[in-house]
């Protein structure tokens, strides 16, 4: 799969633009604050019909006007794909592919497998455990749409129990008929969800450890731990056991969306004892499995989006980098760099055809 072409119509500080892509290597070059990374925000847009840098969607439509249009011409498996994202202000937003709109954006998961990684991804690691299910929900999706089905089914009973807990406080009321409705709902879609969360950690951890060791020159140890409370207990015992601290709270306290995925290095959180350099290569070797998996689990190659990861990292980890990406297991590639002498030098040893695009 590849992106043959792409435009841009009032996306962020785009007005009207395209480009044709080279499909192995595509480079956005130039100095902070040209739009690099929001070409790679577009692409990205294209797969998941969202920004990964602004989830508030209409800040990705260019100051003054009242519409973004995105539009990318993708080779995929033989076949022509034209995806369009639109938004308009104050109307919901329409992907169309191949002129045919989506009933529900979900639906749109998983056509495109793309693998980003960003400065940005450093959230993985310093943010609260919402950022690492995200990641970990994201990319069992783009995979398996069973999964995201029970996903967003689960998330709105969560809602539903929640808006009835509230309801029982203010009206000094309680009814565990009704509850119980929710509880069975969770536990179904819950127990579903955890054990493929469970499938994924294990299939992704020596995929990861892998890409770890040859980026860093196996000099640390690296793990992912799944940390679920349902290792304890079932979802439907977990409910029942904390109702009357749910009542308390007025939230469901208990469940899936409260799984965390604990990031070590030496069996310590690298939050806290990681170096910036270890924090970035764990991002970047856990992001190179992911795109591993993903391959394998549904056989097309991802496109990958290098967004400045060449910054704050020593030339032998780049060069790590580079061996990584150099064989043919790689598809299209799109790299955002500041420094074009740099980016030249280093695409050069990839031994690829690439395109360079000064911004």
């Amino acid at each position: 799969m590849f992106l043959q072409k792409i435009s841009l119509l009032n996306y962020k500080n785009f007005a009207d633009i395209q480009f044709e892509f080279d499909a192995k290597i595509n480079c956005f070059v130039g100095n902070n604050g040209r739009g690099k990374t929001n070409m790679l925000d577009a692409i990205y847009h294209l797969s998941f019909g969202k920004s990964y840098f602004n989830p508030i969607a209409t800040q990705n439509i260019k100051h003054g006007e009242d519409f973004f249009v995105i539009e990318g011409n993708f080779s995929l498996n033989d076949r022509e794909e034209k995806i369009v994202c639109s938004l308009k202000r104050n109307i919901k937003k329409v992907i169309r592919r191949n002129g045919k709109a989506y009933d529900r954006l979900s639906e749109h998961i998983g056509l495109l497998p793309l693998v980003i990684i960003s400065p940005a991804d450093r959230d993985l690691i310093i943010e609260g455990s919402d950022t690492r299910r995200k990641f970990m929900d994201g990319v069992i999706s783009q995979s398996d749409p069973e999964y995201l089905h029970a996903l967003m089914n689960y998330q709105k009973a969560v809602s539903q129990r929640n808006a009835l807990l509230k309801y029982f406080a203010a009206n000094h009321t309680y009814d565990p008929k009704t509850i119980e409705v929710y509880n069975e709902q969770l536990q179904n879609y819950g127990q579903e969800i955890y054990k493929k969360r469970v499938a994924f950690v294990e299939e992704i951890y020596p995929i990861f450890k892998e890409q770890y060791k040859l980026i860093s020159g196996d000099t640390e140890e690296v793990n992912l731990v799944y940390n679920s409370r349902l290792h304890e207990a079932s979802l439907a015992e977990l409910l029942s056991s904390n109702i009357d601290r749910d009542r308390a709270l007025q939230y469901t306290s208990v469940g899936i969306h409260k799984d965390d995925l604990d990031f070590q290095i030496g069996d310590y959180p690298i939050k806290k004892f990681g170096s910036q350099g270890q924090q970035k290569s764990f991002l970047i070797a856990l992001k190179f499995a992911q795109f591993k998996l993903l391959k394998k689990l549904v056989g097309t190659t991802p496109i990958l989006l290098l967004d400045d990861i060449f910054d704050k990292l020593d030339e032998s980890r780049v060069a790590h980098i580079i061996s990584l990406v150099e064989d043919d297991n790689f598809g299209q590639i799109f790299i955002s760099d500041t420094h074009a002498e740099r980016t030249e030098r280093i695409i050069k040893e990839i031994h690829q055809t690439y395109k360079i695009f000064p911004l």
